[in-house]
């Protein structure tokens, strides 16, 4: 059974950094792509960073130049580093693992709120 487990949301000022990470377990974490999502009230979940199993990377241009994404393969986890915040980065963020998997698939984490003030 694949679980994605995310952690290190909160609420932070303005400017303030976070890091959220995904722990996955029942996959094979180092074949897969590694995304961040997030979906703020009233507005479709957007795609915020992806890294891929090669380890290419791809983010929203919203956060480009504030937020980083990694992974560490032998901790199965992934990371969004989140720095610069703005109160419009505020939403529930979302872990999704795809690809090989096994099984082949799209996984997704529970979320964790990121609450930016001003």
């Amino acid at each position: 059974q694949v679980q994605l487990v995310e952690s290190g949301g909160g609420l932070v000022q303005a400017g303030g950094s976070l890091r959220l990470s995904c722990a996955a377990s029942g996959i094979i974490f180092s074949i897969n792509t590694l995304g961040w999502y997030r979906q703020a009230p009233g507005k479709q979940r957007e795609l915020v960073a992806e890294i891929t199993s090669g380890g290419s990377t791809r983010y929203a241009d919203s956060v480009k130049g504030r937020f980083t994404i990694s992974r560490d393969n032998a901790k199965n986890t992934g990371y969004l580093q989140m720095n610069s915040l703005k109160p419009e980065d505020t939403a529930v963020y979302y872990c999704n693992v795809k690809g090989l998997g096994p099984p082949p698939g799209v996984y997704w984490g529970q979320g964790t709120q990121v609450t930016i003030s001003s």
